[in-house]
């Protein structure tokens, strides 16, 4: 049996140090993970872990990954907003079943920054509608990413910090220490949804201080002592 199209490439993601890729399955996003960026959103903040609820979750497609040094400014939008985040690559499936918590960390295959780039227009106007936002996060180029990490270099994630300049001025800053939901609850959480596989990347949440990014913007973002990524937002294309 053959193909009626040629099959598009496996989105993959280079390991630093190594000749070798991670070939990307799907991509997890986790919404209003850390406290002051759920506040400065309009969110309620939960007073306790007891009150922290349920997670949010969205998904980009994997091709949204974006490895160049250039990333276009998206079609149909006048407000780009970026959002620094912890990558969570995983290197085995989960066992059928609700994952456990305490063996979560055993499916992490390393880490990189990305960033959770954002249509913000077009998410609030959907929010505003009660409509789905899928618009507002899932594009092309939406997900820049460093290369990854193995843990076993990087060693544990412990209060590292988030940091994102643009332009040479520190927009957002912030310690994996505020996260609302940990790397295990989440992977925990998501395990209820769906079937973790081997490929999956987790975008973990941004620390406050998002705003818009413009053509020309350059953008440099740090994961503290593991990972750093750094790129231009540059005009589409014109036809």
């Amino acid at each position: 049996m053959s193909d009626v199209i040629a099959a598009p490439p496996q989105p993959r993601v280079p390991v630093r140090g190594t000749d070798q890729t991670f070939p990307v399955h799907r991509i997890y996003c986790v919404g209003r993970n850390f406290a002051d960026h759920a506040r400065e959103m309009g969110a309620a903040v939960p007073a306790s872990r007891a009150d922290r609820g349920t997670p949010v979750f969205f998904l980009k497609p994997a091709d949204a990954i974006a490895l160049q040094s250039d990333v276009p400014y998206p079609p149909g939008t006048n407000d780009l907003h970026h959002e620094v985040e912890l990558v969570v690559a995983l290197g085995k499936d989960a066992p059928v079943g609700v994952l456990d918590p305490a063996d979560a960390m055993s499916l992490v295959y390393g880490y990189a920054v990305g960033l959770d780039l954002t249509r913000r227009d077009l998410q609030g106007a959907a929010k505003a509608k009660g409509l789905p936002w899928d618009t507002g996060k899932a594009f092309d180029h939406a997900a820049p990413i460093s290369a990854i990490v193995p843990a076993s270099v990087a060693g544990e994630l412990g209060e590292r910090v988030l940091t994102l300049t643009i332009n040479g001025q520190t927009k957002q800053h912030g310690s994996l220490a505020d996260l609302i939901w940990t790397v295990p609850d989440i992977l925990h959480e998501l395990s209820k949804l769906y079937a973790l596989r081997a490929g999956d990347l987790v975008f973990m949440g941004t620390p406050a201080g998002v705003g818009p990014l413009q053509p020309g913007d350059r953008f440099h973002a740090v994961l503290e002592g593991i990972a750093e990524h750094s790129g231009t937002i540059v005009a589409a294309p014109t036809v």
